[in-house]
């Protein structure tokens, strides 16, 4: 990490690597490359004294994320399912615990036997600490929560913000599958270029994390089907200034996954 850099200037958009393969020419690269090293020496950057988190971010104030991911062992998966949709539900729909369940899945293609599920907490850390501190108390979730440790494996979860200039996610109707875009990141750099991939309505929610694993961007995605995710992705390339956006930002990827998921019956996100 260069001295002074925050590791909150993520890029915000990124592509698959699969991208990379349709290329530029020899010649653009070059010229490309030339521009970017020249505008290492050249860009101004205004001192700010707030985080950077502030200036991606809707309002830090506002909406806080959990996202969970349960390794299920394989014969409990059923189980486990049944359990969540009948527990999480009273949680979300119940007014005394400020959060909402945003959506809960099954991965479909990728790491097996897991769920996923996302917590939105309106009011931010201090409705989540709220949120936590009622849980304790609430006799038939800590239940819930003893009955699924038996049937876990592992579990891992991080505590996201939500990036200015995605959508919030919010309800809606089936059957959709959902593509979860895990991006561990280099040295970022700026925004750029979500509005290619807003002109029809699979874009969900855009997250980077605060708090769990760092350098995390989650995109979510949803399309009705794998060969409409397919026809999507490669409309991208129609529209001029994609192909740039790709050579910018891959490089920056140190890790990426994705997982295709398929909702829970209980999931708002249908």
């Amino acid at each position: 990490l260069a001295t002074g850099m925050s590791p909150f200037t993520y890029v915000l958009t990124l592509p698959s690597v699969f991208f990379f393969s349709r290329g530029l020419s020899a010649s653009n690269h070059r010229n490309r490359e030339d521009s970017w090293f020249k505008s290492l020496f050249v860009r101004k950057v205004d001192p700010r004294k707030d985080a950077h988190s502030h200036l991606l971010t809707k309002n830090e104030e506002s909406n806080l994320y959990k996202i969970q991911f349960h390794n299920v062992k394989p014969e409990c998966l059923d189980a486990y399912n049944q359990l969540c949709e009948e527990t999480l539900p009273s949680i979300h729909n119940d007014k005394y615990y400020p959060c909402e369940l945003v959506g809960t899945w099954n991965t479909w293609y990728g790491e097996q036997d897991q769920a996923v599920h996302m917590w939105r907490y309106r009011g931010g850390y201090p409705a989540l600490t709220e949120v936590m501190s009622k849980l304790r108390q609430n006799k038939e979730f800590m239940k819930y929560r003893e009955e699924r440790g038996k049937m876990l494996l592992s579990r891992r979860n991080q505590l996201l913000l939500e990036f200015s200039f995605w959508n919030e996610p919010i309800p809606r109707k089936g059957p959709n599958i959902y593509e979860l875009r895990s991006y561990q990141l280099r040295v970022s750099t700026e925004a750029r270029a979500i509005g290619y991939r807003q002109h029809n309505s699979e874009a969900v929610g855009g997250f980077f994390s605060q708090i769990g694993n760092l350098y995390m961007v989650h995109h979510l995605w949803a399309y009705k089907d794998l060969e409409a995710r397919e026809a999507t992705r490669n409309a991208a390339w129609q529209h001029e200034g994609w192909d740039e956006v790709v050579y910018y930002t891959v490089p920056l990827i140190q890790h990426m996954d994705s997982r295709i998921m398929i909702p829970m019956k209980a999931s708002p996100l249908q």
